[in-house]
């Protein structure tokens, strides 16, 4: 289908509303209805916008919403501002990441500015998403994971408030600071651990942070699992504490061996990912002469 005819109708009412916006602000239009101006200026904005979205032109569309949400800005309609920064931030995304969390972060402002720190959260996330695939700025990811859950604990929204948390844990473990991926897993552990539908998650935390803790000295290791097994008795069945153990023997005997065995048997019925891969082979090269591979 040819959108050629949409991108133009797109321009000229881009055009249009760029007369009224001019003709608001003079002395006459000010005086005669120049907010009536703006509000047809805010319609005719979000219409070229949704136009320019159907001929995929992102990065036009993006800056009519911004237009829009800018003008509803100094109309006062906070709530119309913020939803036009979301569209813009949202067809951005498909051309211009950088613009796209320029935009997100003027609705987040509006937003706890009201405090809807709930849907400020859910952007927060989207903005993390963005740094994560887009950007591959994993600090920055993080940096908007905690906000998120931050927001999301104020509100008592705990089971999405842990889903982010988890987010935060997973990246600090990949960059090395496992002291925080050791906190945010437990914590998280223990706030499921006491849930009926959840806690059978919990033995998975519990494992992540002994890994973490496993990277970092073996003895801290052995003491953090004897404190889950008290905390969680349900721990002390579950295959990933057979393996803990395995894998803790193996490390004292120094028997790089034993060790890939332990895991190859453990990957055989419960697929390791990526994640988890990578944090055994981090704890497999402090085995002295290893060859630093799981095969």
């Amino acid at each position: 289908m040819d959108n050629t005819g949409k991108e133009k109708e797109a321009m000229q009412l881009m055009a249009e509303a760029d007369k009224k916006v001019k003709a608001s602000g003079s002395f006459l239009g000010g005086m005669f209805g120049g907010n009536h101006k703006v509000e047809d200026a805010c319609e005719m904005y979000a219409r070229a916008a949704n136009m320019f979205k159907m001929a995929k032109n992102w990065s036009a569309a993006g800056n009519a919403f911004c237009q829009a949400a800018r003008l509803h800005m100094q109309l006062q309609n906070k709530l119309d501002s913020a939803t036009s920064f979301v569209d813009a931030g949202n067809a951005y995304k498909k051309a211009d990441p950088q613009e796209a969390i320029n935009c997100l972060n003027q609705a987040i402002d509006i937003y706890t500015d009201m405090g809807r720190f709930t849907i400020a959260a859910k952007h927060h996330i989207t903005i993390a998403e963005i740094y994560e695939s887009e950007l591959v700025d994993i600090e920055k990811a993080i940096a908007h994971y905690e906000q998120a859950a931050d927001y999301y604990k104020g509100e008592e929204s705990n089971s999405s408030a842990n889903k982010s948390l988890l987010k935060v844990g997973h990246y600090s473990a990949q960059l090395e600071q496992y002291q925080k991926a050791i906190e945010i897993y437990e914590q998280v552990a223990m706030s499921t651990m006491d849930n009926p539908l959840l806690k059978y998650n919990a033995k998975e935390y519990f494992f992540k942070a002994s890994l973490c803790h496993f990277i970092v000295d073996e003895l801290n290791a052995k003491l953090a699992i004897e404190k889950y097994e008290e905390m969680f008795p349900a721990f002390s069945d579950s295959r990933e504490l057979k393996l803990l153990k395995k894998l803790l023997e193996a490390h004292e005997e120094q028997n790089s061996e034993a060790f890939t065995e332990a895991v190859k048997e453990f990957d055989s019925v419960s697929r390791l990912d990526q994640w988890l891969t990578t944090m055994l082979l981090r704890i497999k090269k402090t085995i002295q002469g290893d060859a630093g591979d799981l095969k």
